[in-house]
């Protein structure tokens, strides 16, 4: 039933695409701030990702290169439209964003300022950036309907799987 749910509320791919991104944006910063909360207190199994020559990698780099591979596959149209390229690549936008967005204050200030008091730059990005991908309300139908559906109500799309 969720499945034709999903499929009734995205049969426009740009709102399918923004509200994977969404998602995905959502998921990341969540995963990256609890993993780098773990490392600054050192508490379980992660630690900073250091070259053999002390240089710290940020996890913005991989933020910055996905962001960029997922332009490069969108300027050459590839996926465009209704596939599962599309929508892997909306969400590997989603994890590239959050990735970048995560270190803001960090390229915004040259400086690592995570745990700093300019470190809320970073979550004032991430609410700004949030705000835009969800701007269209892009997956709101479609989870009023799941939770509708999840706690035994009529969905509003009724018919979408019927």
């Amino acid at each position: 039933m969720i499945r034709r749910l999903y499929r009734f509320h995205f049969r426009n791919e740009r709102r399918e695409r923004l509200f994977l991104a969404w998602l995905s944006f959502g998921a990341t910063v969540g995963v990256v701030r609890t993993i780098t909360a773990m490392i600054h207190v050192d508490v379980g199994p992660f630690h900073n990702v250091t070259t053999s020559g002390g240089l710290h990698i940020h996890h913005l780099v991989w933020g910055i290169l996905l962001l960029l591979v997922v332009g490069v596959v969108w300027l050459m149209e590839i996926g465009v439209g209704s596939s599962w390229v599309a929508s892997l690549t909306a969400i590997a936008f989603g994890i590239g964003a959050g990735l970048t967005l995560d270190e803001f204050a960090l390229w915004l200030n040259l400086s690592d300022v995570y745990w700093q008091r300019q470190g809320r730059e970073s979550l004032e990005a991430i609410a700004f950036f949030s705000g835009l991908l969800l701007a269209g309300w892009a997956g709101w139908p479609f989870l009023r309907d799941v939770v509708l559906l999840l706690t035994r109500h009529k969905p509003v799309a009724s018919g979408a799987y019927e």
